[in-house]
């Protein structure tokens, strides 16, 4: 990256104190795009590492205890900390939306963690200028619960789109493949359930989605690409921007230790083979091209820059946005 130093906070667009005087920083700019990070959700897992990331190993997590101790993982519990955020970017004049969260108000049965959130979330967009009619595109990088919630709200006793004057990207191998009759083929199964229903049809409905497949060029700078593994339609958006780049990551990794250990699989992954394939080849041009890294469930500063070791990557920046 030319523009932006990942050692600190560096020129930051909006920033507020956190109570302790430090000033919170919440924006970047990548040459020409505008980077928001807005948090609808961070905290500790229910999870411990054996159930989120079943063929991790305890000395794994002991080798990185400097990396992720205390803002990724608990070793006194052994549990696991994750978020779930939103990138806004603004790019060409428009403000782009990548991933929705889990939603307010949403029933899910068996994903205890996200079932009748009342968040602040749009309260979070509003504090970096967004409101939900100005967002002109909503990309969802896959159709997990926790990526499409906020594509709808509570309008009475019906769900309608949150993002009115948006477009919803979504993938076309996701849209078909987490159709409520295909739920029990699936690994993650039961764990979708009610999503269509509350959180897609609405918008299809509306005439709001367009589905993709392969790539799809956003804009000059954006371009979406499949990373197929934790779902077979889950994707990356690659930025290029004035010598600048990065990876919108989605779930392509859920925990920072999968930087360093790159074959651990999260217990989410509905290709394990095909996730750590996508993985290696991301990484890879991350590390070649020196991209940030966004993925969707970081805590701590969310998103990182990284580089080869030996055969394998490390961790070099973190991003300067504030902790979480």
């Amino acid at each position: 990256m030319s523009s932006v130093s990942l050692r600190g906070p560096v020129d930051p667009l909006n920033t507020q104190p956190d109570g302790t005087g430090t000033p919170t920083v919440s924006t970047i700019e990548l040459g020409e795009v505008q980077i928001h990070r807005v948090i609808e959700f961070s905290d500790t897992t229910p999870m411990t590492t054996d159930v989120f990331f079943p063929n991790s190993k305890p000395e794994e997590w002991q080798r990185h205890t400097e990396l992720l101790v205390p803002h990724h993982w608990e070793p006194e519990n052994d549990l696991t900390r994750a978020a779930t955020q939103s990138w806004v970017l603004r790019s060409e004049g428009r403000i782009i939306l990548v991933d929705t969260g889990a939603g307010n108000g949403k029933y899910r049965p068996h994903q205890e963690i996200w079932s009748y959130l009342n968040t602040d979330y749009l309260a979070n967009l509003a504090a970096v200028g967004v409101r939900p009619e100005d967002v002109d595109i909503v990309i969802n990088t896959h159709l997990h619960d926790d990526h499409v919630g906020w594509n709808t709200r509570l309008e009475g006793r019906e769900w309608v789109p949150t993002f009115p004057n948006a477009t919803y990207l979504m993938p076309q191998r996701d849209f078909e493949y987490w159709k409520p009759e295909n739920l029990h083929n699936t690994v993650f199964g039961r764990g979708n359930q009610n999503v269509y229903e509350d959180s897609v049809t609405p918008v299809v409905e509306a005439g709001l989605v367009k589905l993709w497949d392969e790539s799809y060029t956003i804009d000059s700078h954006l371009r979406l690409e499949l990373a197929p593994g934790h779902t077979p339609g889950a994707s990356i958006i690659h930025l290029e921007s004035s010598g600048d780049r990065a990876v919108f990551a989605g779930d392509l990794l859920h925990g920072a230790i999968q930087v360093n250990e790159p074959h651990i699989n999260s217990c989410f992954e509905e290709d394990e083979d095909g996730a750590r394939a996508s993985r290696a080849r991301i990484f890879a041009h991350a590390a070649d091209t020196n991209a940030l890294m966004l993925p969707a469930h970081l805590p701590g500063h969310g998103a990182f820059e990284m580089r080869r070791r030996g055969s394998g990557f490390e961790l070099s920046n973190w991003a300067p946005f504030s902790r979480t």
